[in-house]
């Protein structure tokens, strides 16, 4: 939870102690609530599982399978490169695409969105340099868009986040680009947003994008830059938050991005094997996760290049992450990918509704409690005078 400050106003002298409680805003706490999807290569097992969309009316939770590589690190299509679908439970229910360069093929599929105007599913397709469209039944529509290849020290490339906006416009990254790209329904580019670099409004692998259901702004996780970036509707760069680090409020390559009703933003901080959540103003509010960990206590590293695409060994207890990637939210619930351990955590957001005193309300009850104590006292004294004058004057009558 986020940092609670106590504040106490003792009167010593008179003997007696008002205490008033000052608190974040919003009280928000994350809780584990299952899994979706076992580490592995057969139907509905997942591996590096990079994207997570749920969609609306049916609740089923479809999530972006990995790269399928033979062990001397060539293509297989035959594994993974789909998009797995689990129902509202959890349980395996079928799957859209499969591998391969034709159309509706992938290879690679990462972050994915369903319009939420027509319903159709948006899947970036890495190492195809494309975005493949399907309709609500899975059967695919069409390709589109162009990105950046690969950028020597990153170990992605291609499509990134995808959103859309009210007018029904698609937004969605160009990681190696630094950019963000603005395309209607249909694939028609129409502008993009930024360019490479550390100075606000800039990019070093735009990863997680989210615009706010509530103001239109846009909220992008700058991988490579460490921190989050907050942009007006119009892609003007408002502010920006984090820094590289392992604290709070600190970032190791942020990836998926969340942004929910009270535009509290949820952000995957991959590397730190975490979920760290965030008010609109970018005020930390809580972290949840901890990175995996083997029989002696020590955290287990991430699969090096050309091994299978899992921690070893695998920690599969609640809340242990091996890295965090891609993410969803959806009525009060935040998915959150597992990268090297071969499942989804599903998490329930807890309080975010729930108001607490601003400092200044409790800092104002406690000043008002002391004047109404020091009120008392006067009273109590006044009265204790009247009483001694009434006694000295029975005393004198006699």
């Amino acid at each position: 939870m986020g940092l609670v400050k106590n504040l106490s106003f003792a009167l010593v002298g008179a003997g007696f102690a008002v205490v008033a409680t000052a608190t974040q805003a919003f009280s928000l706490s994350l809780k584990y609530e299952g899994d979706i999807g076992s580490p592995g290569f057969g139907p509905g097992q997942l591996f590096v599982p990079q994207g997570i969309t749920v969609q609306e009316g049916t609740g089923n939770i479809y999530v972006s399978n990995g790269r399928g590589l033979n062990p001397d690190g060539s293509f297989n299509p035959a594994i993974g490169n789909k998009v797995e679908i689990y129902n509202p439970q959890g349980t395996y229910i079928g799957a859209v695409g499969e591998g391969g360069r034709g159309p509706g093929q992938f290879d690679e599929p990462s972050a994915l969105e369903f319009d939420p105007q027509t319903g159709n599913l948006y899947v970036g397709d890495v190492f195809n340099n494309r975005v493949n469209v399907y309709d609500p039944q899975g059967n695919f529509i069409n390709s589109f868009g162009s990105f950046g290849g690969l950028i020597e020290g990153r170990a992605f490339f291609g499509p990134s986040g995808v959103t859309f906006d009210k007018a029904g416009n698609v937004y969605i990254g160009d990681f190696s680009g630094d950019k963000i790209n603005k395309y209607t329904k249909d694939g028609q580019l129409l502008g993009s947003i930024g360019t490479s670099g550390t100075a606000p409004g800039q990019f070093q692998g735009p990863a997680g994008l989210r615009i706010s259901p509530v103001s239109g702004n846009f909220y992008v996780s700058d991988q490579f830059n460490n921190r989050v970036q907050v942009l007006d509707p119009n892609g003007n760069s408002l502010f920006t938050f984090g820094t590289q680090g392992t604290g709070d409020g600190q970032f190791l390559q942020p990836i998926g991005l969340e942004v929910d009703e009270n535009e509290n933003i949820y952000v995957a901080d991959s590397i730190n094997s975490r979920v760290q959540v965030f008010d609109k103003n970018g005020k930390f509010l809580t972290a949840y996760g901890q990175p995996a960990l083997d029989a002696s206590g020590n955290p287990v590293p991430p699969p090096q290049l050309g091994e299978p695409p899992f921690g070893n060994p695998l920690d599969l207890t609640p809340g242990r992450f091996n890295w965090t990637g891609g993410t969803s939210y959806r009525d009060g619930k935040l998915y959150v990918g597992d990268f090297f351990q071969g499942r989804v955590q599903v998490l329930k957001v807890e309080g975010q509704n729930k108001k607490v005193p601003e400092p200044s309300t409790a800092l104002a009850l406690g000043l008002l409690g002391i004047g109404a104590t020091v009120v008392k006292l006067k009273k109590d004294k006044r009265q204790r005078t009247i009483i001694s004058l009434e006694k000295q004057l029975q005393k004198t009558t006699v």
